[in-house]
């Protein structure tokens, strides 16, 4: 059981960091001016795609809601910049309970397959729940990019949501390949648990924990050509433990410290791999499971640290992120009641839809 929870949490934190290993189909600099992720919630000003809808089926039977965004025509050899983009569509949860797990997949009109190279990205944002450890943003659940990578679920835990809550998506698509796409959908799968099922396993609360060297502003930020290292600290504010720890970078990056210097402890030294242009290839997971995961205290002080080596030549404008992103589990969980908010936070969205 220990191996499996292992095996699914990093699948789990690397599903996390999906978009975070692009295809290097455009420059260094163009796909550092339009990342979103993370803690990145202004969105570029694209032409908003029309009659792009969200259609959610839930399904009684097996336990699984099947969220469709579509439909989405996408003509070959267009960029981001140049692709209308879906509107953020909210998602009112239907039910209380959790979240186990997010199956992503794109498909045509009859359901035949897409290739992920189209989907740049793909992000859910809580809008009634506050981010942890920045409480002025909101609680990013759910990212993904072209490699569509599984979020398996973690035995014994889940992400808990009740009734009415507001999950913003947003997504981005653009298609580098020749082939062009029409009546394209994202499907995304997620298996659940209500809450009222009393013969399932019972479950623990996970938070996803984002800790960035921009602290609790956006992201992204200036690359200066060369060598260059950039740091952050943010605070822990409640008692707990983290499962595991993977890295958000773009290209050029070579490495995520995360330390803990209220203890004096570095947490996670991750090493990026890249080719031989600096196009990031992945970013490792750290797991602390095995361990009963790696004790946060309140009032801890986080520092992460980005290194890069760009080798463009020239400054980047918004070429980097720094990001360790893991999964928190809370001591005494009643305490997080108080991430919740009565009302979303109000902030700059694409053409917003709502579905019924």
């Amino acid at each position: 059981m220990k191996k499996t929870i292992l095996t699914c949490i990093a699948i789990l934190l690397n599903g996390a960091l999906g978009f975070a290993q692009d295809k290097p189909a455009e420059s260094p600099h163009d796909m550092g001016q339009m990342h979103h992720g993370s803690f990145m919630q202004g969105r570029m000003h694209h032409a908003v795609a029309k009659g792009v809808k969200l259609d959610p089926n839930f399904d009684l039977a097996t336990h699984t809601i099947t969220l469709s965004v579509g439909p989405m025509n996408l003509p070959a050899h267009t960029s981001h910049m140049k692709m209308p983009q879906p509107p953020d569509l909210i998602w009112a949860v239907p039910m209380d309970g959790w979240l186990l797990a997010y199956h992503p997949k794109l498909v045509d009109a009859n359901g035949g397959a897409v290739p992920g190279t189209v989907l740049h990205h793909v992000e859910f944002w809580n809008e009634n729940r506050a981010d942890f450890l920045c409480p002025n943003k909101e609680e990013h659940i759910f990212g993904a990019g072209s490699e569509m990578t599984d979020w398996a679920e973690v035995p014994g835990y889940g992400y808990r949501v009740a009734k009415g809550d507001k999950i913003r998506i947003e997504t981005m698509m653009y298609n580098p390949t020749a082939t062009s796409y029409e009546k394209a959908y994202l499907e995304v799968v997620i298996p659940f648990q209500e809450a009222s099922d009393a013969g399932a396993t019972p479950r623990k609360n996970i938070y996803p924990a984002w800790m960035d060297v921009a602290s609790c502003g956006n992201s992204g930020y200036d690359l200066p050509a060369g060598k260059s290292e950039k740091t952050g600290t943010v605070t822990v504010k409640y008692d707990g433990v983290l499962l595991g720890v993977g890295g958000h970078m773009h290209d050029y990056g070579e490495r995520i410290v995360l330390q803990d210097l209220s203890r004096k402890e570095t947490v996670a030294t991750l090493e990026a791999k890249s080719d031989d242009q600096g196009h990031l290839e992945s970013v490792p997971v750290k797991l602390f499971v095995q361990e009963g995961g790696y004790k946060f205290g309140k009032g801890d002080v986080l520092k992460v640290s980005a290194a890069y080596d760009n080798r463009a030549g020239k400054l980047l404008r918004d070429g980097a992120m720094g990001i360790a992103v893991g999964y928190f589990a809370a001591a005494d969980d009643a305490k997080m009641a108080a991430l919740r908010r009565k009302a979303p936070m109000v902030h700059e969205m694409a053409g917003m839809s709502h579905d019924h």
